[in-house]
């Protein structure tokens, strides 16, 4: 099972401290976090794109690019680019230049994102939320297939009459994945279109996903695919500490800082200890504890959903630096290799 970590460069006060770093020494924390993740083993690292005060990828690919020249082996992706308010051909255009720099290591995750603030920044509204998205994948795959566009146009996108898409990348096709939150019909077209998936379970039981899982695999088949030859990934929220205790202990207030202010933005209530050490729970969505308890996670989900990639995100709201360094390397250095192990892997 390949393993990873993604940000979404978040850059707010630390709830207990109260520091807030330059956006300049944010980014450079970031690279040394990537550069660790590297140096342990890791397999992913992702990068969402976001344009919002609190997060500093708005450019997810100019820091995968710095990121590339500092690392050898691990993958670099994002998670993820909202493809429904982007440039199919912009998109193909940075990503086959960071394959060439990362020497064939970039990836592509797609999604329509959980935040609109990049709708109304370039001009899209939020009524054509579905269509855009299905009308710029249909036309970034056509991208990915060959060096030669043909391109009708459509609601949303230009008429492109055979022009030349350049670079092109080390990996042909360069890989793309689509990242759903749980939207069945999302789910159904990555399977039938043969794509790539990634789920996000930030919160409820993990359990229920597994249906999704099923529906994926089913159109799959349906699309002429094999579905045994197509990756899952789960990404989910959490951070690892020398034990449970201190995970929770660490981790809470940051967490609880960043969901209210979500929350006072969409309606949610704020969370309690209570809830986060639910959440924690074996049968929780969280991945926050001691390296064992994720192990033991990692393996109850595999059972659950057969999954070939798991992604942690550390961490959800502002940790100090250092913890976060720790963190990374219980994840590449006692996590991935256990679960391996007893994967038979």
């Amino acid at each position: 099972m390949q393993f990873g970590i993604y940000s979404f460069a978040e850059n707010t006060a630390h709830p207990q401290t109260g520091v807030l770093q330059s956006p300049a020494e944010r980014l450079r924390d970031l690279l040394e976090e990537v550069e660790l993740a590297d140096q342990v083993g890791l397999d992913i690292y992702g990068l969402g794109e976001h344009h919002r005060s609190d997060y500093l990828a708005s450019s997810p690919t100019t820091i995968l690019a710095a990121a590339a020249a500092r690392t050898k082996h691990i993958r670099l992706t994002t998670a993820v680019t909202v493809l429904s308010s982007e440039d199919p051909i912009r998109i193909f255009e940075q990503f086959a230049t960071l394959d060439l720099l990362s020497n064939g290591r970039a990836e592509i995750m797609a999604g329509r994102g959980s935040f609109i603030e990049s709708f109304p920044l370039f001009g899209y509204s939020l009524d054509d939320y579905d269509t855009l998205f299905s009308e710029k994948l249909e036309m970034l795959l056509q991208i990915r297939a060959g060096e030669f566009l043909e391109w009708p146009g459509g609601a949303h996108t230009q008429k492109v009459a055979g022009l030349g898409i350049y670079p092109r990348p080390v990996q042909e096709p360069i890989p793309l994945w689509i990242a759903v939150g749980g939207t069945p019909n999302s789910v159904a077209r990555a399977g039938y279109l043969g794509l790539p998936l990634a789920i996000a379970i930030i919160g409820g039981k993990p359990q229920q996903f597994a249906p999704l899982v099923d529906l994926y695999r089913e159109a799959a088949k349906q699309g002429g695919h094999d579905p045994r030859s197509l990756p899952i990934g789960i990404n989910s929220h959490g951070y690892l500490a020398d034990t449970s205790q201190d995970a929770l202990d660490q981790s809470f207030s940051a967490h609880q800082a960043a969901m209210a202010k979500i929350g006072r933005e969409r309606g949610w209530p704020p969370m309690s200890r209570q809830q986060y050490e639910a959440g924690a729970a074996p049968d929780g969505a969280y991945f926050v504890g001691s390296p064992q308890q994720a192990i033991d996670k990692v393996l109850q989900q595999h059972e659950w959903f057969g999954h070939d990639r798991f992604m942690l995100q550390i961490s959800v709201g502002t940790l100090p630096h250092k913890q976060v360094m720790r963190s990374i390397e219980l994840l590449g250095t006692v996590v991935k290799p256990a679960v391996n192990k007893a994967l038979g892997l």
